[in-house]
């Protein structure tokens, strides 16, 4: 036998552990790690799609919910889980693009301490005032905030809510005053009581209150108009061309996953992510588009969104804590 006869035996060998692994694979529970609280879409997606991989694999899907520090405490447990394919992040972009331009210092690596699997999903935000107020359209907020700079302000209980808003006003060339909430919920809440003047939302947090006459949709921040909100035009449609801010769901492994396994729990999550009970579990319900990538994919959107929301928070003059 030649050398190489004998390097190409040596690296199937080398392989065939893996590629057993990643056949069988999963042998035992895989747990799903979720930055956010129960009852939070995060958690929901995750649910859902647990639950089929779960009826086509036959093994449990263990949701564990480690929220707090805009996703720090998650993000570090699955960065330090066994590379074995058992442990797996499902998060969004506020750990994976957003807080490496909001922190000075991070726990983990977005980049370096994660195996990128797949992207899950993808949803728009809806603007959103009280019905008490003038204000019907989002060119009309846009004249009164040019007439008064600086006084109409806006809430937001998450990074993608925050950074919706200044993108409005760098997009729309308007000031306004931003007001921090703990969640969109709490903003939603002062809107309601006319503690603030604006808000850009989840569809799921926002789009109940407009359904039940509390609030008055003004726009969606997503390229294209929502099917659970049909008459409501995009920002981008209502004069503020080309804007465009959502969130995104996906799915991350530690570093070192091997990539035999790497693809398989891409296969699991594409396959789930695609079945009409993911569909109807939480597709349609909550208004997110089925985003489905391969890892590498994953991976080349993830930089391209950690650029986006580097500029905006540059452009916003935000400092990071």
């Amino acid at each position: 036998m030649n050398r190489r006869s004998l390097t190409l035996l040596g690296a199937a060998l080398a392989l065939a552990p893996l590629l057993g692994q990643a056949q069988s694979f999963p042998e035992k529970p895989i747990t799903f790690v979720v930055p956010f609280a129960a009852g939070t879409a995060t958690d929901q997606i995750a649910r859902a799609l647990g639950n089929v991989i779960t009826a086509e694999t036959k093994q449990a899907v263990v949701i564990d919910n480690r929220a707090g520090a805009s996703g720090f405490i998650a993000s570090q447990f699955v960065a330090k889980a066994p590379a074995d394919g058992y442990t797996v992040l499902v998060t969004t972009n506020t750990t994976h693009a957003a807080n490496e331009h909001l922190y000075k210092k991070l726990p983990y690596d977005p980049v370096k301490d994660f195996a990128p699997v797949a992207g899950l999903g993808k949803g728009g935000q809806i603007m959103v005032v009280n019905p008490a107020s003038n204000v019907k359209s989002v060119a009309d907020f846009i004249a009164l905030a040019k007439k008064e700079p600086g006084k109409l302000s806006f809430g937001s209980g998450s990074s993608s809510s925050r950074m919706a808003g200044e993108l409005l006003q760098q997009m729309a060339d308007i000031k306004l005053l931003h007001v921090p909430y703990k969640s969109n919920t709490l903003a939603v809440t002062d809107l309601l009581g006319g503690q603030i003047d604006m808000m850009i939302t989840d569809t799921a947090t926002g789009l109940p209150q407009v359904k039940g006459g509390k609030l008055r949709a003004l726009g969606m921040s997503s390229a294209s108009r929502s099917p659970l909100a049909p008459d409501v035009p995009t920002i981008a449609e209502a004069g503020v061309k080309g804007y465009e801010m959502g969130y995104w769901f996906a799915a991350y492994a530690p570093a070192r996953t091997p990539p035999a396994v790497v693809k398989r729990l891409n296969e699991l999550l594409v396959k789930a992510a695609k079945s009409d009970s993911a569909k109807t579990a939480f597709y349609e319900p909550s208004g997110t588009e089925v985003f489905t990538t391969s890892p590498e994919e994953l991976a080349k959107f993830q930089a391209g969104e950690s650029q986006k929301w580097g500029r905006i928070v540059k452009a916003a003059g935000i400092e990071a804590e």
